[in-house]
């Protein structure tokens, strides 16, 4: 499989305030980092969003909790933690209380992160190695390793990193994420995880936070799912010397809002251009309706669709698929009649049946590419929404029959 269009950011730039180490714990597989540890300076601020599933993984539960004082974040793949009731909440309890005892800090300060595969404990003889290891190999760089050792299905790292200039002052903004499969998020997708040294007041963080969230990490799906233990994480160590950004009138805090949204719907959208199996990016984009909870409701039901997503995965533009779908999406009252469809700048539908204008071949063409947008008009009303998704492939099966074995 190859990952549709997915690039790595030139150069990957150290975030002042942020050490990384990384180290292997052989949880699944024996040969590679398995286990990131990141590590922020005192003043750090530290802001979330956690998954909503009501089988939330330990590590969710005791990050949550840890939030406030965080000054460290430790994430391995290959185990999710999730599902083990009791011992898996001490287990990830017993990872926070071995980084802390190497750090020299209050056991509170260190948030635990977890992903692969469901319903297993974690060996912890191997993770305690392991925290020792990654915390003896602590430096500014290793963004690379990090993201290589968070991935679990992912077929290549995610990487998002610039410099830019705020009130004539340089700032970095670094992130990585893992996500391949079981995305849906409701809140996040996955892992991911920003750091910049930008300083900003932490309250006013959680908000810019939610906000961005919002119009990136939910705004994809591979295949409808939520994960046990979605979570994504900003971190803002403030080493770079200007005021501290502390309310929203702060002419500075739309210029870094956008700078982050951008970082976070890049990293979300390597997220569904490493879909498991995918072969096609699709933007989903629906417009005319009466308000965004509609327009997302509808583009949703198209994107999670498993007979639009096959038809898609073979290039074919049965355009009936895409009736059925909007057709069932949880909306009050659509009016068919006022419905058009297109496949790029391609009029498929309009007043809810094809198009006089529209033949075969021009949807095959739209659809052979790898990369391609779908439009809806609801005809109804001013708002719009986007979201992004993939088709659905013989590989996603695959890899997901395979994903224990």
């Amino acid at each position: 499989a190859v990952a549709i269009n997915l690039s790595l950011p030139e150069a990957v730039h150290p975030v002042a305030g942020v050490r990384i180490g990384t180290a292997c714990a052989g949880i699944k597989q024996s040969s590679r980092d398995d286990l990131a540890l990141f590590v922020f300076d005192p003043g750090t601020q530290i802001a979330g969003v956690y998954t909503q599933s009501h089988f939330a993984a330990a590590p969710v539960l005791v990050a949550k909790e840890n939030e406030k004082s965080s000054l460290s974040w430790i994430v391995n793949s290959g185990n999710a933690n999730a599902a083990t009731g009791y011992r898996g909440e001490t287990d990830a309890r017993k990872t926070c209380q071995l980084v802390a005892e190497r750090l020299s800090l209050p056991n509170n300060s260190v948030q635990p992160f977890s992903t692969g595969v469901i319903g297993e404990f974690l060996p912890m003889s191997r993770v305690a190695e392991a925290v020792a290891e990654a915390s003896s190999r602590l430096t500014p760089g290793e963004w690379e390793r990090a993201a290589t050792a968070i991935m679990t299905t992912d077929t290549r790292p995610k990487i998002v990193s610039s410099q830019v200039k705020i009130a004539g002052q340089l700032v970095t903004i670094t992130g990585v994420a893992k996500g391949s499969g079981m995305i849906k998020p409701d809140m996040a997708t996955m892992l991911a995880f920003i750091a910049s040294d930008i300083p900003i007041e932490r309250t006013l963080l959680k908000e810019l936070l939610t906000e961005i969230c919002d119009k990136s990490f939910n705004r994809i799906t591979v295949d409808g799912d939520t994960s046990t233990n979605d979570c994504f994480m900003l971190a803002c160590t403030g080493v770079v010397n200007m005021p501290v950004i502390s309310s929203q009138d702060d002419p500075r805090y739309d210029q870094v809002k956008d700078i982050f949204l951008d970082h976070a719907k890049e990293l979300a959208q390597s997220i569904v251009r490493d879909g498991e199996g995918a072969s096609k990016f699709i933007s989903i984009s629906v417009e005319g309706g009466v308000n965004e909870e509609e327009c997302l409701a509808v583009a949703y039901s198209v994107a999670e669709s498993p007979l639009v997503k096959t038809a898609l995965f073979a290039g074919d533009p049965n355009w009936g698929r895409f009736c059925m779908a909007i057709g069932k999406a949880p909306v009050d009252q659509i009016d068919v009649n006022l419905v058009e469809l297109w496949l790029d700048d391609v009029l498929v539908a309009k007043r809810g049946m094809l198009s006089s204008s529209y033949s075969e071949d021009q949807g095959v063409k739209v659809l052979a590419k790898d990369e391609f947008s779908v439009r809806i008009c609801l005809g109804r009303g001013e708002s719009s929404a986007e979201i992004w998704t993939t088709d659905l492939s013989y590989d996603y099966i695959k890899i997901n029959a395979e994903y224990r074995t």
